[in-house]
This record gives structure tokens, sequence and C-alpha cells, in this order.
């Protein structure tokens, strides 16, 4: 009984539906009838579902093509329970910088042309580094912002750049309204500072973010190969700047394991 409950459920056939559409086959939509038929249901029962989870941003719908597709607010909550557990199994790797530093230590990643800060662990000095979690920070002057971008090619990161600079012919939508505001680096800089991340694995900055201030990062990899996060460690110049260099080596090792856990190849 306890099964039959389980499968009749409106919530586990609408997932079934969900992971239809994460079928490779799926990647530029499916009609109605063809979601029923891999999904083994009437085509009528599914074409009520779909309209249901398209109201509840779960699906979206073609307005041409009429093919469903996942939906803006299923990516969103996947992001979130990504980022949940990223913070989470990165605690511990971030707090052996802690230990061996001396220093407050981040993890972040880019969200809407912002560094968030996804988890702080903060070191024992009297005057120490604050706790950034749900702080967006431009991500040109900082190192983990550059780390973020640092897998990106060339074109998209002129474009992003000069809809940075609202110079762009077609803005990107997702974009903070900087536009106007000309970045605080060129792009030739911008570029060479991407290639040097590619280079040695990690990035520093002396004062760029703020006065008196600097810091490492270098960055996570995901199951995909792709960059996930940054790992981060900032302090005063007076403490950390003279060992600036040894940081970065000991964030790109240290990050290099969170990657590890996290199923990154290689």
């Amino acid at each position: 009984m306890a099964n039959q409950r389980t499968y009749g459920s409106g919530l586990v056939r609408d997932v079934d539906l969900l992971e239809v559409l994460a079928l490779p086959e799926a990647r530029d939509g499916l009609g109605v009838s063809r979601v029923a038929e891999l999904s083994g249901r009437d085509k009528a029962q599914v074409s009520r579902a779909l309209a249901t989870l398209a109201d509840a941003g779960l699906v979206s719908r073609d307005e041409h093509t009429r093919a469903y597709r996942p939906g803006w607010r299923l990516f969103a909550l996947a992001t979130h329970a990504t980022e949940t557990h990223l913070a989470h199994l990165a605690a511990p790797f971030l707090r052996t910088i802690v230990a061996r530093l001396n220093e407050t230590t981040h993890l972040c990643v880019l969200r809407a042309g912002q560094v968030f800060t996804l988890r702080s662990e903060l070191a024992s000095h009297a005057f120490r580094g604050l706790g950034w979690e749900g702080i967006g920070v431009d991500p040109f002057t900082t190192s983990p912002g550059r780390v973020l971008l640092s897998e990106w090619d060339e074109e998209t990161v002129g474009h992003w750049w000069r809809t940075f600079a609202g110079i762009a012919a077609h803005p990107l939508p997702d974009l903070p309204g900087a536009a106007g505001e000309p970045p605080p680096i060129t792009l030739d800089q911008l570029a060479g500072k991407l290639a040097g991340i590619r280079k040695r694995g990690y990035e520093t900055v002396d004062e760029e973010f703020e006065p008196g201030l600097v810091g490492v990062s270098a960055p996570v990899y995901g199951f995909r190969g792709d960059i996930v996060a940054a790992v981060n460690v900032s302090a005063p110049k007076s403490r950390l700047g003279a060992r600036l260099p040894a940081a970065g080596r000991f964030a790109r090792t240290v990050a290099d394991r969170i990657s590890a856990a996290l199923g990154a190849p290689g």
C-alpha cells in the first residue's frame, strides 16, 4: 500500500515529467505527445501537468514550437541546493587555511555579474576580515572575481566587460546596474590577469579592492570540470603582504582538494 501511495502521488508523477525533460533528447525541448510517450502517461494528463508546472516556473513553453523545457525556478532551486552542498563540503577545508595562515577565508561564487560569498571562516586576530555572506562585490578588482572569470573565452570576457561599461550593443540582462560607469580595469589588463591565473593557478590583489587590503584566490572545479567557486584569503597588507605568493600556492592546494571532493576530473 505504501508503494501504491508513493507512486500514485501527483508530486512523484510531476517529478517523472521533469526527469523526462532532463533527458539528452530534450535539449531543444519536447512536445506534449513525446513527453507522454516517454513517461508512459496519458497525453491529456501530461498536458495538464505541464501547464501547472509552467505556471509555477518549473518548466517553460516555447511560444512558437510549443516545446517544453526545464524552467527558471527549477534552475534556481538546483543552484541553491548546489551552493548549499558546496558551502557545507568546503567548510573543513577552509578551516585548514585559517589554521595555517591565521587569516580570514571565504568561499565565493559568481552571481549576476557580482562576487558573492557563500561561507566565511574567521581568523582569531583582534583585527580580522569580516564575513561577507550575501554581499555582492565588483569582480574586476577582487581576486575571487578574476578567478571566476578566468575560464571564460576572450569573446565572452570582452562582451561582459563592455556590458559592464555600458557600451555593448545588446547588454546582458542579468548584470547589475552599473552601465555607464567604466570598469576599474581595462580590457587588455583584465585579459592579462586572467591569462596569469590560468598559468599559475591562483590570483593576487594588492590594495586594488580596498586600501590596505590584500588577498589571494584559487579556483574550485566541479564534476564537469568547470569553475564553480573560488577560495579566497584576505587580510591587511601589513600581515599578509609579504606572504602573498606562498598564500596563493596554499590556497590553490586547498582548492584542488575541494575540487577532488566534488569529483572534478584530473
